[in-house]
């Protein structure tokens, strides 16, 4: 099972997106959006929720919970 940071690694790299543009997206800066995607920080469910959203995703999925996206 993967964990959340790869997933949304995984989602970013497959759509050739920047960190620095998800860290917009987030109101963060690319060096905290790194953090998450490496499993350093944890990601805050407001964040979750807004990737779910752009990614048009689960939490179920980024989290690991379902392999489905939807």
């Amino acid at each position: 099972m993967k964990e959340y940071w790869e997933i949304i690694r995984e989602l970013r790299e497959d759509r050739d997106i920047k960190q620095y543009a998800i860290a917009r997206l987030l109101g963060t800066t690319q060096q905290m959006y790194s953090r998450y995607e490496n499993g350093i920080n944890e990601m805050p469910i407001r964040h979750l929720r807004t990737l779910c959203q752009y990614y048009n995703v689960s939490a179920d999925y980024i989290l690991g919970l379902k392999k489905e996206m939807r």
